[in-house]
């Protein structure tokens, strides 16, 4: 223990002395544009490249081995590791792509600049979460300066696509690029959290039978049956409808009778985010035909953004989604006979359940070291998703823990620079604390 708080008076007593790298650090990073190429195509801004170039200098500097490879076609990841035990093995973990600027007139600092303001770094992704990378880098810088030797290997990953579903995440676990536990160094104020829900993106396709508008009224009444009667329509758009009335239902039942204690009440939501209807289904799963109203349409895609709580299984939340979808057919003859279909992790996009006990002990480490430096955490559970979500479903044990600041994905987006030293601090002590010295 003594040894432990010997190290980490070395390594504070040297983020005090060199306070302004992490600041000079962000700056630098948030002054290379790395727009994720999947909302903007611009070479001046899909530099993500030119980030992990800067970063790989850095932990390489440092002693660190590194592993770089594209995820997607000049889209780097990086790992930098420095070796040690498994058994006490850390991930240090951020996103190196930032969304869209919008409308540059609205800002009111050069969005890619950098500008230092009354104790605020301003830039596109300064707060999410540049800030919060180049804080996790001066955290392990201080720890080699200082000459301290870590027993646990540690890890730092930058990974690019969080903004568009974490693929690079995805991919280093794939890989199998893992450890006992992860910092994902996302803004949070100071504050620890320990959990988000689930997250999938799912499609529902309904069918029903084309014909001809003008021949509606053999489809909604009744006809005598006769060798020349038209085989009478079915619209899709209107088995949609019912559908969606009996999904809000549903909805509203699942969120009044589950909980957990880190999250808002009623945060498992279904959106229906997406309809599309009309004639013919195509190769995409998306109707061909969506300009014609002459048409009784056969096909309806509903695209969900389907929430569930930290504390659910994954499979059995699709287990009874299913059933729900499967008996709602049932009181419909079409649908009996035509079943509407489910495909579950749209675009590839899925985020497990994160639910890392609020007692972990590197949780206990972030908010002892805080409330050291400035002032007590608090444990947290987090409305949306975060890279933290594809290391949990790894096996990892992940927490999330950043700087503060605002303007994510807005205008005039800022960190803290005081708040930037206290979570390099604060991530130094907790990397001690986990990891162990030798």
């Amino acid at each position: 223990m003594a040894e432990a708080e010997e190290a980490v008076k070395a390594a504070w007593e040297l983020l005090d002395k060199e306070r302004d790298y992490v600041t000079e650090l962000t700056q630098a990073i948030v002054r290379i544009p790395s727009v994720n190429p999947k909302f903007v195509q611009d070479p001046a801004q899909n530099n993500e490249p030119a980030v992990q170039d800067r970063l790989q200098s850095e932990t390489e500097a440092l002693g660190f081995a590194t592993e770089r490879w594209e995820v997607f076609p000049g889209r780097p990841n990086l790992v930098s590791d420095l070796a040690g035990d498994e058994a006490r093995s850390l991930i240090l973990c951020g996103h190196v792509d930032v969304v869209p600027i919008g409308q540059k007139a609205d800002w009111t600092v050069e969005p890619f600049g950098g500008e230092i303001r009354e104790g605020r770094l301003y830039g596109r992704g300064s707060f999410d979460m540049k800030g919060g990378v180049a804080a996790c880098v001066a955290a392990a810088r201080a720890i080699r300066k200082a000459g301290i030797k870590l027993q646990g290997r540690l890890s730092i990953h930058t990974v690019v696509d969080e903004e568009a579903g974490g693929f690079g995440a995805m991919d280093a676990v794939a890989k199998g690029k893992l450890a006992k536990a992860a910092i994902i160094a996302e803004a949070t104020d100071g504050n620890v959290v320990a959990s988000e829900g689930g997250l999938y993106w799912v499609r529902i396709t309904i069918r029903g039978r084309q014909a001809h508008a003008g021949w509606r009224f053999n489809e909604i009444w009744p006809q005598h049956d006769a060798p020349d009667r038209p085989i009478s329509g079915v619209n899709a758009v209107e088995l949609a409808t019912r559908f969606l009335m009996a999904l809000r239902d549903y909805e509203s039942i699942r969120c009044r009778t589950t909980s957990h204690p880190l999250v808002p009440a009623g945060l498992n939501t279904i959106n229906p985010g997406v309809v599309r209807a009309g004639a013919g289904l195509g190769d995409d799963g998306l109707p061909m035909i969506m300009g014609n109203p002459a048409i009784i349409p056969d096909v309806a895609v509903i695209d969900l953004d389907f929430k569930f709580l930290p504390n659910e299984d994954a499979g059995e939340v699709r287990k009874e989604f299913e059933s729900f979808v499967h008996h709602f057919c049932q009181q419909d003859r079409w649908l009996r006979e035509h079943p509407i279909a489910v495909k579950w992790a749209l675009g590839d996009l899925y985020f497990p359940p994160m639910d890392t006990p609020a007692d972990h002990p590197l949780a206990v480490s972030l908010i002892k070291r805080h409330g050291e430096l400035c002032r007590e955490s608090s444990i947290k559970g987090f409305n949306a998703v975060t890279d933290a979500a594809h290391y949990a479903g790894a096996g990892v044990a992940p927490l999330i823990f950043g700087p503060g600041g605002d303007g994510a994905h807005g205008t005039d987006e800022y960190v803290e620079i005081s708040s930037l030293h206290d979570t390099s601090k604060t991530i130094a002590a907790a990397i001690i604390d986990w990891c162990g010295v030798r």
